[in-house]
């Protein structure tokens, strides 16, 4: 098994990224909203003169600073194979910039995704 760890730089591609993934036979996928270092610092979050609390024009006026990290669990080297190829089709090589980055990582052990087999089992006998 692995895990696809995906960070996409344009949050706006998220839902062309989730339907190709879920095309490719991805049948979960987490997403949370994340932000680089690199991006803090060039955003205006670190200002002292932003007030405590923004009015809906200010908010509106707010660029976009949050990527998307996405992550799922794949059973096998081919279907890791699938989505990244998927991924780069749509999004553009990953090795240039303002793509996003995405990492494989080997899982020895996953608890909690087996659970339609033991849906109409009685938790207490």
């Amino acid at each position: 098994m692995y895990m696809i760890l995906f960070v996409l730089h344009d949050p706006f591609r998220l839902q062309e990224v989730l339907n190709l993934w879920n095309e490719t036979g991805v049948s979960g996928i987490t997403i949370l909203p994340s932000s680089g270092l690199k991006r803090l610092q060039e955003s205006n979050i670190f200002r002292d003169d932003i007030p405590l609390i923004p009015s809906l024009e200010n908010l509106l006026e707010q660029k976009e600073t949050l990527n998307r990290t996405l992550f799922t669990i794949v059973p096998s080297e081919e279907m890791v194979d699938k989505v990244v190829n998927a991924t780069q089709t749509l999004i553009g090589d990953l090795n240039l910039p303002n793509t996003g980055i995405l990492a494989v990582i080997p899982v020895a052990r996953v608890y909690g995704l087996d659970r339609k087999e033991h849906q109409n089992e009685d938790p207490h006998s």
